[in-house]
This record gives C-alpha cells, sequence and structure tokens, in this order.
C-alpha cells in the first residue's frame, strides 16, 4: 500500500522561505514521478512542481526560479524548496507519485496535504 506523507508546511512571511517534504513508501520515488500540487481558497488545483524518478524537473511559470524539487531516495523523500515566498502562494500543497511516462494528472498516489500561509 503506497502512503505519501507530507509536512513543513505553516505560516510564513511573505519573501520568506519553506521547505516541504514528502515521505513515501515502498520505495515508490526511486522509480515514479514526483508532483507538487496545490490548491488554494477558491481555486482549482494546480500543478507547480514535477521531477521524474531520473531527476528531470519541470515548474510552473508562476513558481520557476523560486521554487526547487529534489529528492533523496535512500529516505524515500522528496522535497520542495520554496523561496521568495508571496500571498499567492497560499495553499494546501500536496505531494503525488505517478508513472514516469505518464501525465501529472494521471492516475497517481497522493498525499494529505500541508497548509502553507504566506502573511504578514
Amino acid at each position: 500500500q503506497v502512503q505519501l506523507v507530507e509536512s513543513g508546511g505553516g505560516l510564513v512571511q511573505p519573501g520568506g522561505s519553506l521547505r516541504l517534504s514528502c515521505v513515501g513508501s515502498d520505495g515508490i520515488f526511486s522509480r515514479n514521478a514526483a508532483h507538487w500540487f496545490r490548491q488554494a481558497p477558491g481555486m482549482e488545483r494546480e500543478l507547480v512542481a514535477s521531477m521524474s524518478s531520473a531527476g528531470s524537473t519541470f515548474y510552473a511559470d508562476s513558481v520557476k526560479g523560486r521554487f526547487a524539487m529534489s529528492r533523496d531516495n535512500a529516505r524515500n523523500t522528496v522535497y520542495l524548496q520554496m523561496n521568495s515566498l508571496n500571498t499567492l502562494d497560499t495553499a494546501v500543497y500536496y505531494c503525488k507519485a505517478a508513472e514516469d511516462a505518464a501525465s501529472a494528472y494521471a492516475f497517481g498516489y497522493w498525499g494529505q496535504g500541508t497548509q502553507v500561509i504566506v502573511s504578514s
């Protein structure tokens, strides 16, 4: 049974940084892609970052240059480093594991989410 658990969210001031973690079971990220989605109140869930099992990354334009994904296969963990946060980054952030060849929007396994609030 695949389980993903996000952590690292919290309250941060504009311009600040947070690092989100997603711990997966069964070595899931060593052989699957990882994705980070977010959903703000009243908004649709959106893809913000992806990393293939080979390490290739994708970032949404809204976060490019500010967010960065990384992976530690030994710890079966993927990270989302978020810098220069602004209020528009406020959302619940979810990690997802899916097959490398599949779309980020295709079938996969989801974590429960971690709340990020950017506010002064």
